[in-house]
């Protein structure tokens, strides 16, 4: 009965035009850290019968510590469900519980940290007016003098570090087709036709920006969803879309470290058939996933990767881990890096690696990292199937050490338990 008065009561709040902060309590919730400590954890619960259809009341949302109470930063996220976002932000040891309370009151203008500029080329996401990431949504041509079969969209780039060093790199005269971060799929089957998506040299297809789905900006993270198609060209000319992935990529305005400033960067590649007919993504050396072209700066005089199982660029290549940590350290004891988290639910997890060698490119040592689903076996796409594969990545200027990497993967990869706790005696039982 207490779950039909709360459904009740939250139908009627919907038509409420006018709430006062506090006023109106919906329910409390319960945080579970379980086996892991936390920090700066990004949280959520859906609760699809929140009354935000009103445009005049918005949700807020109380931690409740003893007797007192301290607003927490929220962030509604709406569409096929209702989704509330926080972070659990701090320290929360392993084994803790932490209670917060939802309220719905007056809508107020929230100022936030992050947000978003969208020109007719690109997407840019920035927190206090820092860039962190570009998303090119236009066609993007290679450097004049070099073949247009290059041009691409849909990749990201610059991704900038919190001091505002370019970490990716584009179009280098090794490999064209190298943009950033993106990530293409080599020797894709569709029917009796195999066309590779990644070397474009070859003219046999592309991967091409088709629409943004949706794009969000609050006080918790700003994101968008893009809507790509990969493309295989035919010798009468016309193209076939044989697949649609979708880009979720959301930024957290958090602290992923409580010594220096980072950024906690969310990649999720949602593919599914575009056709009536199964896609096969050929077992490759490399290809899909998530690909990261560094920057010039980085080679092997300078660069290092670190595995979740101990590799180092010396030997991780093909190996399988959850996370890598790729970046570069300067003679002046600056230093800049991505460690590249992979999910539990990820295809072929624990996912294989490409990691170029250390004498890769003329013996520089360009550096080349990438989570490749398919670099030891086949993988068959269905119609009307949707597959996910979901990523992580924390952009520092200060190294982080091996334990609060392996933290930070416990968060991603078992976040906390939340609970919604209806007492026995709310407000408007009464």
């Amino acid at each position: 009965m207490k779950t039909i008065s709360l459904i009740i009561f939250i139908m009627a709040v919907s038509f409420i035009g006018t709430i006062h902060s506090q006023d109106v309590r919906i329910a409390s919730l319960e945080i579970y850290a379980g086996k892991h400590d936390r920090l700066n954890s990004p949280v959520s619960i859906k609760m699809n019968t929140l009354p935000l259809n009103n445009d005049s009341v918005q949700c807020v949302l109380f931690e409740v510590t003893g007797g007192n109470k301290k607003e927490v930063p929220v962030q509604v996220e709406t569409g096929n469900e209702t989704t509330i976002w926080w972070i659990l932000d701090g320290i929360t040891a392993a084994g803790s519980i932490r209670r917060f309370d939802i309220y719905v009151q007056k809508k107020d203008k929230n100022e936030s940290p992050l947000g978003y500029t969208l020109t007719d080329k690109y997407l840019r996401i920035t927190q206090n007016g820092e860039n962190i990431l570009q998303y090119n949504h236009s066609v993007h041509y290679p450097p004049e003098g070099v073949d247009t079969i290059y041009k691409r969209s849909a990749f990201i780039h610059p991704l900038w570090s919190p001091s505002g060093k370019i970490l990716t790199r584009i179009n280098p005269p090794d490999h064209y087709h190298h943009m950033g971060i993106w990530n293409p799929w080599t020797k894709v089957r569709y029917l009796n036709r195999e066309a590779d998506l990644w070397n474009l040299n070859k003219g046999q297809g592309t991967v091409s920006f088709k629409g943004y789905t949706s794009t969000i900006s609050g006080s918790v993270f700003t994101g968008f969803r893009a809507l790509h198609n990969h493309i295989i060209f035919t010798d009468n000319g016309r193209d076939i879309n044989i697949m649609d992935e979708i880009w979720d990529i959301r930024i957290w305005d958090i602290y992923a470290s409580n010594k220096s400033k980072t950024y906690l960067i969310d990649f999720v590649s949602l593919l599914s058939c575009s056709t009536d007919k199964p896609v096969t993504l050929e077992a490759y050396g490399y290809g899909g996933g998530l690909g990261f072209r560094a920057t010039e700066e980085w080679t092997n005089r300078n660069s290092y990767v670190l595995t979740s199982e101990g590799k180092s660029r010396k030997d991780a290549d093909a190996s399988r881990a959850k996370w890598a940590d790729v970046g570069s350290a300067y003679p002046d004891s600056s230093c800049q890096g991505i460690v590249f988290f992979s999910h539990p639910s990820n295809r072929d997890y624990p996912e294989p690696m490409r990691v170029w060698p250390e004498n890769s490119n003329g013996g520089r040592g360009d550096v080349f990292f990438e989570f490749c689903p398919i670099r030891h076996n086949s993988w068959v796409l269905y119609p009307g199937k949707t597959y996910r594969q979901k990523y992580r990545m924390l952009v520092y200027d200060k190294k982080i050490d091996s334990l609060a990497i392996e933290n930070i993967w416990n968060d991603f990869a078992y976040p906390p338990e939340v609970k919604i706790i209806i007492n026995e005696k709310q407000p408007y039982d009464e």
